[in-house]
């Protein structure tokens, strides 16, 4: 099992939701390969709206990979972006990271924290994710509660 950061405006995630997909790096298949049904993924939200400038920083979903296989979806003419299916857990806390830089292994240098979410995805370790999740469900999390899949 492996744990990995999804980054898009919080409005997006949104929709990943609702429909229960993920899609990264503007539709790109790659980073929705690396992962594997069982994998869990926290998306982080830099703003909230993609076209706008209000920032959000937080983690605003928290789901598990599903049995699926990457398949693309056609969003409108032209637009054909990839999408991996996944089991979010609802409801979710959106929770600020500014608190957890500090304790936060994957943050590299707490002065430059934000560097890492230009990668748009990226594995992070364990720790820090049950750190995340438990504060985004507001229960501890641990191996016996964490596979959702049927």
């Amino acid at each position: 099992m492996r744990y990995w950061i999804g980054v898009a405006s919080r409005d997006h995630v949104e929709k990943g939701v609702k429909g229960g997909f993920c899609q990264l790096c503007h539709g790109k298949a790659t980073p929705l390969k690396r992962m594997m049904p069982g994998d869990w993924i926290i998306y982080y939200s830099p703003k909230e709206t993609f076209n706008g400038n209000e920032p959000c920083q937080r983690f605003t979903a928290l789901g598990q990979i599903s049995e699926s296989e990457v398949y693309p979806f056609e969003m409108f003419p032209g637009f054909i972006p990839f999408r991996r299916n996944v089991a979010f857990i609802t409801p979710c806390k959106p929770t600020p990271i500014r608190p957890l830089i500090p304790r936060l292994l994957f943050i590299d240098d707490p002065k430059k924290w934000g560097y890492k979410f230009r990668f748009g995805h990226f594995e992070i370790p364990k720790e820090d994710f049950e750190l995340i999740a438990g504060l985004m469900r507001a229960t501890p999390v641990s191996e016996s509660n964490l596979d959702l899949r049927e």
